[in-house]
This record gives structure tokens, sequence and C-alpha cells, in this order.
């Protein structure tokens, strides 16, 4: 268990310094794109618009069971092939876990929000949300632009940064990439659509599942950061909004995360939003809380997330150091 938590450490430590190249991931697929490849071609086969809905529905469970087995059956082969190689095998696990984590890509991401704010206005901010969030871009302000972007860093935190950590720490490289098909899955199939409404049951569930205690530890992790940046008040009201206003999110995970980001800069996050031109109507998280988010909000909310970050590294620091001792 030394070496198990000292590669996740490692790993958390190569991901926010390098991230994911683009040079690299431009010659080779990455292997999330494999996992979509294998996702889509079982969609392809046992989803069939001549299928019962309860042909359907049995079909994806076996199909996630399958692809879930395979997933984590060669976590341990390639668990079990890098042991045998001694310090270069723990500096491969190493990579390859970090290709499985989201730091500084997503903090990327939600900073080239900020930077299109600042330098093309309105359009830049909206071409830039874009590339991370689902919904209508051109029905949204400033203000929505900033507060997508808060929303989707926190959400995405919890199962971009923390969820694969989790199942790492838990259960080695076949708890990471079984954990990575499962929410892969999740979001190629695991939606409501007339589509993947059966198909896709299975996997949104154990998503929901897998995710449980991720989203929690998040806005532990979230209160954190937000007690290394901007002092005690702001980490009891990302805790107390967690508490009290993560169940107003129509995900059960989702909800923990940015209602903690929400309390810790004092915003309101979530409420009515455009998909597709479908309007979603959900209650604001932090309702008493600021509502002009701007990209200074943005720009905090990053460091709260960096800080969230550094404390999960100092976790896996923790557990590598308990168990050297011990």
């Amino acid at each position: 268990m030394t070496e198990h938590f000292l590669i996740l450490l490692l790993a958390l430590l190569l991901d926010r310094i390098v991230g994911d190249p683009p040079a690299l991931w431009q010659r080779i697929p990455h292997p999330v794109v494999w996992f979509g490849k294998a996702i889509g071609f079982a969609d392809a086969r046992f989803n069939k618009r001549s299928f019962s809905p309860a042909e359907r529905r049995r079909n994806g469970v076996v199909v996630i069971i399958a692809l879930l087995a395979l997933s984590a059956g060669l976590g341990f082969i390639l668990h079990l092939v890098l042991a045998r190689l001694g310090p270069l095998g723990i500096l491969i696990e190493v990579a390859i876990a970090a290709v499985f984590l989201a730091q500084k890509s997503l903090s990327d991401h939600v900073l080239a929000v900020a930077e299109g704010l600042r330098r093309e206005g309105l359009a830049g901010g909206r071409r830039a949300v874009s590339m991370i969030v689902g919904r209508d871009p051109q029905t949204l302000d400033e203000a929505g632009v900033s507060r997508a972007a808060l929303e989707s860093l926190a959400e995405n935190f919890s199962d971009g940064v923390v969820a694969p950590a989790f199942w790492y720490a838990v259960l080695g490289l076949p708890g990471l990439l079984a954990y990575k098909m499962l929410n892969t899955a999740d979001s190629m199939i695991g939606h409501l659509s007339e589509k993947h409404a059966d198909f896709g049951w299975a996997s949104a569930k154990l998503d929901d599942v897998a995710n449980w205690p991720a989203a929690r530890l998040s806005m532990l992790l979230i209160a954190v950061g937000a007690w290394a940046h901007y002092g005690a008040s702001a980490a009891r009201s990302a805790i107390d909004l967690g508490l009290r206003d993560h169940g107003l999110h129509r995900s059960p995970n989702s909800g923990w995360p940015e209602a903690a980001m929400a309390g810790a800069l004092d915003l309101r996050l979530a409420g009515p939003r455009v998909y597709g031109g479908v309007a979603v109507r959900e209650p604001m998280m932090n309702a008493a809380g600021r509502q002009n988010a701007s990209v200074k909000d943005v720009e905090a909310g990053v460091s709260v997330f960096k800080g969230a970050g550094n404390a999960l590294a100092g976790i896996a620091l923790a557990a590598f150091l308990v168990f050297l001792v011990f």
C-alpha cells in the first residue's frame, strides 16, 4: 500500500503540472477514446430500434457489466506486468494514472472562459464556455457564462479528479480503468433520451453509485480550498451550503460540489438554463448569494479548485506516510 499511495501522489502531481499534452494525443488516441469506441460498438449492436424496451434494458445491464469487467481485467494485467519492472514499472503506472485525471485540463478550460471574456467580451466567453458545458451558450449573458464555467468546474472536479483518484486509492489500476469506462458510458448513453432511456439505465445508475463517495469528499476538499484562499468563513459557507442545497440539483451527486462552490464564492449557482432549446428549471443554490458572477469569480473559483487539488494530494501524501511508518 505504501507504493500504491506514492503512485497516486505522483500521478496527481504529474497531472497538475503536465495535464494532457495535445501533441501526444494528436498522434495516438487517448484511452478514453478507445473506451468510447467500445461503448459505441455495443450501442450500435445491442440497442437496435427493433428491440423491445425490456430487451434494451437487459442488454444495457449485460453490456456495462462486461465492459467494466474487461476494463478492470485490463487494469489488473497492466499492474501485474508493471510490478515486474521495478522502479520503471512504478513510473509507467504513475503516467497511466495521470492520464485519467483532469486537474490541469479542467483549470485550463475554465481559465480560457475568463480569458475569452476579458479579450473578446461576451462572444469570446460564450465560445470558450461552449467547450465545457452542454447548455446553449447564446442564451447566456456574462454572468451566465461565468456561472456555467464555475458549475462545470465544481462538477468535473468531483467526477474528473476526485472520483478517479478515489477508485485508484481503493482498487488500483483495475478500479481506475473500470471507473473511467463507467463514467464514459454514462456520458454517452446514460442520458434520458428516447434512444438510451432503457439501454443506458444501468450505466447511469451505476455511475451514480460510483460517484457517491467522491461527490461528498469533493465538498470537503472545496471547503479546504476555500479556507486556504479566503479564510475560515468561506470554508464554513462551503460546507453549510453543500449540506443544505445539494438536493436542489437534479443529480444525486453533482449538487454537493456545486453547492459547496456556491458557498465558497457567495454566488448563486444552477437555476434555470437551456439545453438544446429545452428549458430546464431548477432552483438556485445559495439563493441569497450574489447573482452577477464575473470574470473575477471564475478566477477565484479556479483558485479554490487548485486549493482543493492540493488538499487531495495532501491526503495521498498522508496515506503514503502512514503506510511507510506503520
